[in-house]
């Protein structure tokens, strides 16, 4: 993670206004997508494509915005910390795995062992002395 203190500058009008087209694209594209739906002439894969790109160029619009440059830092920090983590090999994940199904089975035949004792204790035993 960075050293560098979070000194979050108030958002300016351009990048509101970047922030307002994006989301007026994404809008425009979603309409669009649902008013091609009934023309059966239109097929969904041109719609879904289409839609796709509105998408894309609103991303693309909300990355130059001082939250988008924000984002961008946070998941290049992200990527970086990840090249950190030192993953299970094959073999450890295998073994680990075995011993929570071994856990999860007795522990459910146990659960369901005590269900049994209470089902008999409260249905043969108590509801039969109080008749």
């Amino acid at each position: 993670m960075t050293t560098k203190s979070d000194q979050s500058k108030p958002t300016d009008l351009r990048d509101i206004g970047k922030l307002i087209l994006a989301v007026a694209i994404v809008a425009a594209g979603i309409f669009v997508y649902s008013w091609l739906g009934n023309d059966a002439s239109v097929p969904t894969s041109v719609r879904i494509a289409g839609l796709l790109v509105a998408i894309a160029v609103a991303i693309v619009i909300a990355a130059f915005t001082a939250p988008g440059r924000r984002m961008r830092v946070f998941v290049a920090e992200t990527q970086f910390e990840m090249r950190k983590v030192v993953w299970p090999t094959r073999d450890e994940t295998l073994k680990t795995t075995g011993i929570i199904i071994l856990v999860v089975v007795a522990l459910s035949l146990l659960l369901g062992l005590i269900d049994l004792i209470l089902k008999s204790v409260i249905l043969d035993w108590l509801l039969k002395l109080g008749s």
